[in-house]
């Protein structure tokens, strides 16, 4: 069985979890070593069990704790060849490389991986799509707007981890940040709207596969889990696909993990090694 956890996201730090009884892949590793051991730990998962490390992009709230902690864990790590090579100049320890290119699947255990190109002030962003058993599990995050290649990619997914940064409101009306940070943020190169997300989780649940989406990289100021999880359901009543679970990912501790997979009834699965009953969308 297909699952998902994530450990944390937001600008604090990012990274997740996909896995299946065999296989287990860290997407991103934006949180530190320790925070990164510790919510591996509290989903009964040894770092050291790991088969490989994904990253998104090369921004430091993704890669953060990725030099300490392949100092620890020896899993490779899997990007692009254009992020490899801009990781390089501050990564000094980290372990064996594997480049992929966006548009070529490839597979690492059990799972199915197919990675495509996003819109982010990075030099090669990408999301990726995992397959297993005939589960498909969607990742996007830090994407400035929605491509056709991202509609085409994650067309017919039974799960999505998917960001919502802002409310365009609360952006506007934010005093913390100056005009061109605001700028930055909406641009078509910088971080998806509530609003944006919404309309792409509504296409793809008209394809009648998607069962659960979860929110990520909510921001802490122009953002709140309440508003962008009903820009999600409203966009899904008024095309009347309001069967599906949504929720958000916590920035402090892991949210989930749960099962991809067609059924929205049934309880999401444990970890590998997990006892404690863990919030599904905390």
């Amino acid at each position: 069985m297909l699952q998902f956890a994530a450990l944390g996201s937001g600008s604090s730090g990012n990274s997740a979890l996909v896995f299946t009884e065999q296989t287990r892949l860290l997407i991103d590793a934006g949180l530190s070593a320790k925070q990164l051991s510790l919510r591996l730990g509290a989903l009964g998962v040894d770092p050291g069990a790991l088969d490989a490390i994904l990253v998104t992009h090369e921004h430091g709230d993704h890669t953060r704790g990725l030099e300490v902690f392949c100092r620890k864990v020896n899993a490779p790590i899997y990007c692009s060849p254009i992020t490899r090579e801009t990781m390089q100049r501050t990564l000094s320890s980290a372990g064996a490389w594997r480049m992929i290119d966006s548009g070529q699947p490839f597979r690492i255990g059990d799972i199915d991986v197919n990675a495509f190109t996003v819109m982010h002030d990075a030099v090669d962003p990408m999301g990726f799509v995992f397959e297993h058993g005939g589960a498909r599990f969607g990742f996007a995050s830090d994407l400035g707007h929605v491509t056709g290649v991202m509609r085409a990619a994650l067309k017919g997914v039974h799960a999505l981890f998917l960001e919502a940064n802002y409310d365009d409101t609360m952006l506007q009306n934010d005093t913390k940040r100056p005009w061109s940070l605001k700028q930055r943020v909406s641009s078509r190169h910088g971080h998806l709207s509530n609003a944006q997300a919404a309309e792409l989780v509504a296409e793809i649940a008209a394809g009648g596969q998607l069962r659960r989406v979860l929110l990520g990289h909510l921001s802490e100021d122009c953002n709140c889990p309440e508003v962008a999880e009903t820009a999600i359901r409203v966009a899904l009543q008024r095309e009347q696909l309001g069967e599906i679970e949504v929720g958000c990912a916590g920035r402090g501790q892991p949210t989930g993990p749960f099962a991809v997979e067609s059924c929205v009834s049934e309880p999401p699965a444990a970890a590998p090694g997990e006892s404690a009953q863990l919030t599904l969308f905390g």
